[in-house]
């Protein structure tokens, strides 16, 4: 089989420098197993091994630093009949290190080469996670700090199937690498070479120094036995055939006519067990059923059981750019937390805007329309104030109708939540706030 190099880009590096060796055994493994360039993809990031991929005729992904095995396990999912190398250095390794970890532990057959030269020799050779601790680089002493990481030992822990420690002088490095491609399982090789434009400058190594450390460290046999497991991408194939499908997307159709002509932002402020959240997804089932664009924003803190809930909602007749409500159309205020958090909007209302709150709360002053609803005096759970502000709004706004708030719960709940939902509706279009007012006069 020919050669996979690319004769329009041979290969460029730093005189003496042990990714050209690396390069040959490549291409040779690869002609050794009679892949053609259309089934391989070369995978690198940034730094002089990220150089790689111009160098063969074969699919290529270049990217960000560390990142490579997250591109390439998308490459290997979505291609399965695909051979993927990764190309990485010692700092990709130390920027990506959590990558590497998940790659050991998942299992999926790509195969990782570590070019390892102990520092960042693209950058100006400052320490990388790998750098021995008495080396002397750019980065002062800073490589005294942490003690250079044994990446072969730390995959074989993590489930790596394959690990294997190598020189790039090695004569046997192509055929090393090519029983690491011909693993079935996630493969990972250290290659250990020089780097004569940095690392060398300030420290005395050579090749055969190398190959001297490698018999000193722990053992990387290559097979790693008690790492055998199934490939993740067959395991996952297998396991997905045997699940039920996806529910399909819902689509919903118009089947009623929109009444407002502009675009309308409601802010819903509550606290957590108000519910806000599912009131903010049936006002845009609402919308949605009159053929309106919508788009909800929800902010709760991570505690979930604690503290505010706010829901933004937009609901427009034309494509929504920007999900954030500086000034809404309407207010329904339910919770002291939501409207603690929201509590400079007040004065940005105009007397257009519609406010709704629960009368059991301080509603900020403003020059909007205020609507109050004694939800406690209805003995109203709290939990069911948000839906009850839906029904009101169907009174006194054209966004939403009754029966297309009807829709919504239809869509959104089962029974017996439905028939529940359904009947505080009734009860709560009853409820006529403007009459609870005080006379102004």
């Amino acid at each position: 089989m020919n050669s996979l190099l690319n004769n329009d880009r041979p290969p460029l590096f730093c005189p003496g420098c042990s990714h050209e060796q690396v390069v040959r055994a490549l291409d040779k493994s690869l002609q050794n197993l009679g892949l053609p360039g259309n089934k391989v993809a070369i995978v690198t990031d940034i730094g002089c091994s990220g150089l790689f991929d111009i160098f063969f005729n074969t699919h290529a992904l270049h990217g960000l630093h560390g990142r490579a095995l997250t591109y390439a396990t998308g490459l290997k999912l979505a291609c399965p009949s695909l051979t993927v190398v990764v190309i990485m250095g010692d700092g990709g390794l130390g920027i990506g290190g959590a990558h590497v970890l998940s790659s050991c532990r998942r299992n999926l057959d790509l195969n990782l080469l570590v070019l390892n030269n102990f520092n960042y020799g693209m950058t100006g050779g400052q320490c990388s996670a790998t750098t021995p601790s008495k080396a002397v680089t750019s980065s002062g002493f800073l490589a005294e700090l942490e003690p250079a990481l044994d990446i072969c030992t730390v995959a074989i822990g993590a489930g790596a199937g394959w690990v294997e420690r190598i020189g790039a002088a090695d004569k046997g490095l192509a055929g090393h690498i090519g029983q690491a491609i011909s693993h079935t399982g996630f493969s990972l090789v250290e290659i250990r070479g020089v780097c004569p434009g940095r690392f060398t400058k300030r420290n005395k190594q050579t090749p055969r120094e190398i190959e001297q450390e490698i018999d000193r460290m722990p053992k990387a046999p290559g097979l790693v036995s008690a790492n055998s497991r199934p490939e993740y991408g067959e395991a996952y194939r297998s396991k997905a055939a045997g699940t039920k499908p996806a529910v399909p997307l819902v689509e919903i159709k118009p089947r009623f006519r929109a009444q407002i002509t502009d675009k309308c932002g409601i802010l819903l402020l509550g606290a957590a067990g108000q519910r806000v959240n599912t009131a903010a997804e049936l006002l845009c089932l609402a919308a949605l059923s009159a053929g309106l664009q919508v788009s909800q924003k929800s902010d709760y803190p991570i505690t979930v059981l604690r503290g505010h809930s706010i829901c933004e909602v937009i609901c427009s007749p034309h494509p929504i750019g920007y999900t954030g409500i500086a000034k809404p159309d309407i207010v329904i205020a339910l919770g002291a937390e939501g409207i603690a958090r929201r509590k400079e909007v007040f004065v940005k209302l105009t007397a257009k805007t519609l406010i709704i709150a629960a009368k059991s709360v301080v509603v900020p002053p403003s020059a909007g329309m205020l609507l109050e609803i004694d939800f406690q005096e209805q003995k109203i759970p709290a939990n069911q104030w948000a839906l009850g502000c839906l029904a009101v709004l169907c009174n006194y706004h054209p966004l939403i109708s009754t029966e297309m708030l009807d829709f919504a719960i239809t869509e959104c709940f089962a029974d017996p939540q439905r028939e529940v939902a359904k009947r505080l509706i009734e009860r709560c279009l009853e409820l006529d706030p403007l009459k609870a007012q005080p006379d102004p006069r």
